[in-house]
């Protein structure tokens, strides 16, 4: 990058590290209000204010139910009500940019590589997102990557499939705007938490040196996420402010263009249209997030400069304890016991040094980890044998990749075992959990690879058949 240019991203990402999101911020703000000082009891109104939002959001099932919504239930308080109609109202409404046919081309890109793109969520775009420590710093306050690993990933995957499947973002049977509407509020408490009233006067209602000194939890019970975030203290003018424009953006990256980065690096990229549209797409998500245009990106090669902008940035502002070790060891276990290969549990964290490199494997602890000699060798001999055979009949059937169909095989087992267990089912409307089974079903099969390889894919999931979402797909009649 021209480093004139560089020296104004520069000043421009640390404007924005202070500034977060008004629309939610405010909307937070007037269903809380002002805390009390100190620790707020155990049964404060605000405590009682946050519950009410999580069980509304239960009504926010589809796109079509956030048009004119209104809260239905006794005993909701008429300002609480209207401050999340207001937030509704203006947060449904999709920019003037948003090109529907980039939209639609993203959704066919997704459903064509959907059991991939979930070792990419495991392996590249979650490994990639805790790279920021001030980010990893929030996720260790709130116990949710070491303590409920999968909780935090299957609320990721909640999130990515609404709005990538047909319609999500477009049409009135979709979900994806009414859950990412529900994840920008969730960042907005976030934010209101942590920095003890609204964002958008943190400056002016902290003390000059920007610190919130952390508060004494009482011992008698552990404390809940929210209060974990309240107590645990920060330093707006060192740190930023939490969840702020700077770091969503970031996050947005680890979606659009790290998913694009990793399917280059398997050998089975995308043409450059259909990159821009899967960027597109996510942009729009992006501003429904809340998250400033001016920190998107349209195509690969802004993708890769923000992404190493960032993370040296990032890098550069350590917390002390490194909460990026645990991070890391806990998503490499989750991904380990869904593999039912004891000579695959090691790969995890060789695919995710492989698709992310060695700095962010560093930055994760992940060459800490002890690998079995004779699975790294089965790893790296597997993926690099692939690739070359990938390179080779290319040359006549351009479509062909052993890469993809060994890399989709893990994606089944991540999917059926992680996030569509039937125990414990993504906290989604039944309307999309059904949409979701019936695109698993459909990704039961490659439509690119010749029936032999989905032959083989199909041995090298349970045998005779998998469980995915709520339904059993067998072979024979997916």
């Amino acid at each position: 990058m021209n480093p004139r240019l560089r020296a104004a991203n520069e000043a421009e990402l640390n404007a924005m590290q202070l500034d977060t999101d008004p629309l939610a911020d405010d909307t937070i703000a007037r269903i809380l209000g002002p805390w009390p000082a100190g620790m707020p009891a155990p049964d404060a109104s605000q405590w009682q204010a946050i519950g009410t939002v999580n069980r509304l959001f239960a009504q926010w099932s589809s796109n079509a139910a956030l048009h004119q919504w209104r809260p239905e239930g006794e005993g909701i308080a008429p300002a609480l009500a209207q401050a999340l109609q207001d937030y509704v109202a203006a947060g449904q409404v999709l920019p003037s940019w948003a090109d529907h046919r980039k939209i639609e081309r993203a959704e066919q890109l997704f459903m064509e590589h959907g059991a991939l793109s979930c070792i990419l969520l495991f392996c590249a775009s979650l490994p990639e997102c805790y790279v920021i420590p001030d980010l990893s710093s929030v996720l260790h306050t709130a116990g949710q990557l070491e303590q409920h690993t999968e909780h935090r990933i299957r609320s990721t995957a909640a999130m990515i499939f609404p709005v990538m499947l047909h319609g999500g973002l477009t049409q009135p049977g979709g979900t994806g705007i009414a859950q990412v509407l529900k994840v920008r509020l969730i960042h907005a408490t976030i934010r209101n938490l942590i920095l003890r009233g609204n964002p958008q006067d943190a400056r002016h209602r902290i003390r000059g040196d920007g610190l919130l000194p952390a508060l004494p939890l009482a011992a008698a019970a552990p404390p809940t996420m929210h209060q974990a975030l309240y107590a645990r203290g920060w330093n707006l003018l060192e740190q930023g402010a939490p969840c702020n424009q700077e770091e969503l953006a970031y996050t947005l990256l680890t979606f659009g263009y790290v998913f694009l980065r990793s399917m280059r690096r398997l050998g089975i990229g995308l043409p450059p249209a259909d990159e821009e549209a899967y960027l597109h797409a996510w942009n729009v998500v992006g501003h429904v997030l809340g998250i400033d245009s001016a920190l998107m990106v349209h195509n690969m090669h802004q993708g890769e400069s923000l992404m190493e902008q960032m993370q040296t940035r990032g890098r550069a502002r350590p917390v002390a304890p490194d909460p990026r070790p645990a991070l890391g060891t806990a998503l490499m276990q989750t991904m380990a016991h869904a593999i039912p290969w004891k000579l695959a549990k090691p790969f995890p964290p060789l695919m995710t040094r492989y698709l992310c490199g060695p700095q962010t494997a560093q930055d994760l602890a992940l060459q800490q980890q002890p690998v079995p000699w004779l699975s790294r060798a089965v790893f790296w001999g597997v993926l690099m044998t692939a690739r070359v055979i990938d390179a080779t009949v290319r040359v006549v059937l351009p479509e062909f990749s052993i890469v993809r169909a060994l890399t989709r095989v893990l994606g089944y087992h991540f999917m059926s075992r992680v996030l569509m267990g039937q125990t414990r089912p993504l906290q989604l409307p039944d309307q999309l959990l059904g949409q979701m089974d019936d695109a698993m079903a459909r990704w039961s099969d490659d439509p690119r690879a010749p029936g032999w390889l989905n032959r083989l894919e199909d041995r090298l999931t349970t045998p005779g058949c998998w469980k995915l979402g709520r339904r059993t797909v067998s072979p024979a009649n997916a």
